[in-house]
């Protein structure tokens, strides 16, 4: 049987991070990390039993940006998120 390489459908290459991130919505702040990351978008791992709203803000403080993000799609810890704007930055929680 010949077996054909996996076909890539996303339209931006996607590149492997690790950061520390936080999801911040309606006074919840839900700590995740990125795992990749593009122009457009983003893989987060998440607690897999935390409710994720669907639109919320994402604060990474190594881009020391907060992204204005939307889920995309879940499977387990995994989240993929589209990330439509950068927010204002957040000030820092003391």
């Amino acid at each position: 049987m010949t077996s054909y390489p996996k076909v890539e459908r996303r339209l931006h290459a996607r590149e492997f991070v690790l950061k520390d991130a936080t999801i911040v919505a309606d006074n919840v702040r839900i700590a995740c990390s990125v795992r990749n990351q593009h122009e457009h978008g983003a893989e987060l791992r998440v607690d897999p039993n935390a409710l994720i709203p669907e639109r919320f803000l994402l604060d990474v403080p190594a881009d020391a940006i907060t992204y204005r993000a939307v889920a995309r799609w879940r499977r387990n810890e995994r989240l993929g998120v589209q990330l439509y704007a950068n927010a204002v930055r957040l000030t820092p929680q003391g």
